[in-house]
């Protein structure tokens, strides 16, 4: 049965060709009286190709946006849109971006989900890869979607390996007690430190002896997100002496080694000296576990918690009206014994 006037035809190419069939539509006429096209794609089958301009005419799209390839979209969502995320995320969804490499010259418009499931299922990582996988899918289609070029989220339907149980375990208030019965040894005052604040580990090695004020009591850095960054941490009174003499050594940072910075590597070899030591067997993350887990259990408030942790709070209620003072802050951290 023939197409109506207007509705675009699909015909065979010559040749071996992965995509024989070309979908067109006739917009004009040349000088000639040859009949002018605008391609509107490619498909493997004749049915595929009679479904796509059928879509197209039902829900007409910019031809030369349909052409945009994967590696065009992501180039320019990087420019567009990545900026405005953490660094964190930013760094996890661009190096998350590799694994696509398979369809990064495929228009972004004939991508399907079962083809993104593909770069998930076969990037051969952990649960944190393909989560950030997915996340990549989820930011791309939603530029798209943005951009006209597509009309719904294949990416809604992707699955990825759910996070396994957190197999983190705080500080007994025993091992507690073990650290601090050994704080003049070695690197040892770094474990008590960041008992008693709960920063990250990136976080803790990139304080700055500018970023400690003995006057107000307070230490402010943090990484990862908007909430995280340039956060407020009171000192907690057990800890100061041992900050005031690590400021004393006068290094480039709070924690330094031999006077230059010390990086996560070499403090990591530290860490597990302590630990073989002392008889323990704890991360350095799982310090700002403790620190939060003592904060919950003293019946700290909620927000308090979050803004010391460097958390987005998940009570909007909380988030956006809740401003709390330093001398809260003080007092919550002041909670731990």
């Amino acid at each position: 049965m023939r197409n109506p006037n207007g509705y675009g035809t699909v015909a065979k190419l010559s040749g071996q060709r992965r995509r024989p069939y070309i979908v067109k539509k006739t917009i004009g006429w040349n000088d000639k009286g040859h009949p002018i096209y605008d391609i509107i794609g490619y498909a493997e089958t004749r049915e595929a190709g009679n479904i796509m301009l059928a879509e197209y005419n039902r829900d007409p799209w910019d031809v030369d946006r349909a052409k945009i390839t994967l590696q065009q979209l992501f180039d320019l969502w990087k420019e567009k849109k990545a900026p405005k995320l953490g660094e964190s995320n930013r760094s996890s969804l661009c190096s998350a971006f590799k694994h696509c490499s398979a369809y990064v010259n495929k228009p972004y418009k004939q991508l399907r989900s079962y083809q993104m499931q593909e770069t998930i299922d076969g990037c051969g990582k952990g649960y944190s890869t393909q989560a950030a996988i997915k996340n990549l899918w989820g930011h791309l289609d939603r530029f798209a979607l943005e951009m006209d070029i597509i009309n719904r989220c294949f990416s809604e339907l992707l699955t990825s390996d759910p996070i396994p149980p957190t197999s983190r375990l705080p500080f007994t208030n025993d091992e507690i007690k073990t650290v601090w019965e050994h704080q003049s040894d070695p690197w040892v005052d770094t474990v008590l430190i960041l008992l008693y604040s709960g920063w990250r580990i990136s976080e803790f090695l990139n304080l700055k002896p500018e970023d400690i004020d003995l006057k107000e009591g307070t230490m402010k850095g943090g990484t990862k997100t908007k909430a995280g960054k340039n956060r407020i941490v009171p000192i907690h009174p057990k800890i100061r002496p041992l900050i005031e003499r690590r400021l004393a050594e006068g290094g480039p940072r709070l924690i330094s080694y031999n006077g230059k910075v010390c990086n996560q590597t070499q403090y990591r070899i530290f860490w597990a000296d302590i630990m073989k030591a002392l008889k323990l067997n704890h991360t350095p993350h799982e310090c700002r576990h403790t620190f939060e887990t003592k904060l919950d259990s003293a019946g700290a408030n909620r927000k308090c918690i979050d803004l010391l942790m460097g958390h987005v709070s998940k009570d909007t209620g909380n988030r956006v009206y809740n401003h709390k003072t330093l001398g809260e802050l003080k007092a919550t951290v002041e909670l731990i014994p």
